[in-house]
This record gives C-alpha cells, structure tokens and sequence, in this order.
C-alpha cells in the first residue's frame, strides 16, 4: 500500500503582530527512505558537540526557547546542520504566503483565501495526491481554523477513507520540523524581497544575493507546484 505524508506548519498569526502569514506544505512519499539523512543530520550535530533539540527556526536566530543561552555561532552550526538535512531529504514543499497588508488585516479575508488557494493547488496537482492509497496528514492544530480549512479542503479533494489525521509535536518528527524551516526561509524570501530584513536576518544570512545562493534557491529545488501569494 502506497502512503503519503503531509506535515502542516505555518508561520505568523492571524492578528495583527506580524506583517505575513504562511502555510507550508511537506509531502513525503513514506517509500522514500528518509532513515539516511536523519543519521547523518544527528551524526553532525553529535560531531558539532551540539545537543539534539527539536529545530525551532524563529527561536534559534532570536536565542530564545531552547537556544536561549547559546552563543550565535552555536546556533549557526545548528542552523547549517540543518540546512543540509533540508536539501538532502526526499520530499516536496509548497508554500502558502500571504501579506496581511494586502487583506486590510481582515483575517476573515485572509482565510478565505487560504482556503481557495489550497484547494486550486490539490486540484492541479490531483494526480499526484490520487496516486497513493493513504494520505496522513500531521498537524498541531496551531490554529483552528486552519485545521477546519485543511479537513474541508483536503477531504473535499481526496477521499476521506484515505486519510488519516494526527496532531504532532515538533519534537516527535523530524519532517514536522523540515516543516518550520521552510516556513522560516520562505519568510526570509519574503522580507528580502520587500527590503524589511532584519539585523539577525542579516547575522545568519548575510545579504540578499548570498541568502538567495546557499539557502533559497537549493530549497526551492524541491517545491512542487506554484507559490500562491
């Protein structure tokens, strides 16, 4: 039986605290073994001198959370570690991004949204998602409408028998976690390319050209259909 993985994160809110709001999508097609690439991701930071944390990328470029009493370069090593696990693992991404600015910071409107353009983007890539006999979807219910958009959407567009639901934690899938970076360095894309990065942007990236050659384009390698916005 063939099955799929999607893991649903997303980034900002849906108040008025942040300038976007994003959904990513990670697909993973479970007869792809990701088994490889884990290890190789523990066994960098195991040879980093680094502890196995759950990625977090929002906390690990402020320090806060887990990485509140790291060093930047500790938490540089932690973020390369992981880039590379990002570019080596088998699965596709698609990427939901909204500037909240755009919808008079209506969240009703940004919703809507959201719902129409996750169900155009199954709806063109239907015959990949048909493909496979089970679909389990991993999320942790961050938003509640969201997850009453992602059960409408998705249900509408395969079959309810082949899906399977379950809130996670970050911590309990490294895909989840794949999941937060994307969210993470398609934000930094976004402000980039408004011109509203930040001084830590700046610290762990550097400028938009080298951000663009070592994180953005290698990552966008992997996405599958087209970038709603």
């Amino acid at each position: 039986m063939s099955e799929l993985s999607i893991f649903v994160d997303e980034s900002g809110d849906l108040g008025e605290m942040s300038r976007y709001y994003l959904v990513a999508f990670i697909v993973h097609d479970q007869a792809d073994d990701i088994e490889r690439t884990v290890s190789l991701y523990e066994r960098a930071l195991h040879d980093k001198n680094l502890d196995d944390l759950p990625f977090h990328f929002g906390p690990l470029l402020t320090g806060h959370e887990h990485y509140e009493s790291m060093e930047i370069d500790a938490r540089k090593q932690y973020l390369a570690a992981f880039r590379i696990f990002a570019e080596q693992s088998p699965y596709l991404y698609h990427p939901f991004i909204y500037r909240k600015k755009a919808f008079g910071n209506d969240t009703d409107r940004l919703l809507r949204a959201l719902k129409m353009d996750l169900a155009n983007f199954l709806a063109d890539n239907l015959a990949f998602f048909q493909q496979f006999d089970k679909v389990k979807v991993y999320y942790d219910n961050g938003q509640s409408e969201v997850t009453h958009i992602l059960h409408d959407a998705i249900e509408f567009a395969l079959s309810k028998e082949a899906i399977v639901y379950r809130i996670v934690s970050p911590a309990d899938y490294r895909l989840f976690q794949l999941a937060d970076y994307i969210c993470g360095i398609e934000l930094t894309a976004a402000k980039y390319e408004r011109g509203t990065s930040t001084k830590t942007d700046e610290a762990f990236f550097g400028g938009s050209s080298n951000f663009k050659k070592n994180y953005l384009k290698k990552i966008r390698r992997k996405r599958l259909g087209e970038t709603a916005v």
